[in-house]
């Protein structure tokens, strides 16, 4: 596929892009370089090769989520500078 000016301008308006000259004329090359690669990319044989979904084997590295710590509601109000019976005050942020 060949990148040419009146591409770059659809690409730009779909994308709501206002492009200068140069901008364009760097777009242009820049497009270009990308499409002949992924072509050399198609050239490979990759025959045999199972799609790789993951960098590694492992399937999930992060721990499980567990309660390790839970303080209670009459806790937590305890160092609050403002608070009620149930609930810490805030100073108001939305204003009518």
């Amino acid at each position: 596929m060949k990148i040419d000016r009146e591409t770059v301008d659809k690409i730009a308006h779909l994308a709501r892009l206002v492009l200068t000259e140069e901008e364009k004329n760097r777009s242009i090359e820049e497009l270009s370089e990308i499409l002949s690669f992924m072509e050399k990319l198609g050239e490979l044989d990759t025959t045999g090769v199972e799609p790789l979904i993951y960098m590694n084997e492992r399937v999930n590295v992060l721990r499980p989520d567990q309660v390790v710590q839970e303080i209670s509601r009459e806790e937590a109000l305890s160092n609050a500078p403002l608070k009620n019976e149930e609930y810490f005050k805030v100073s108001k942020v939305i204003e009518k």
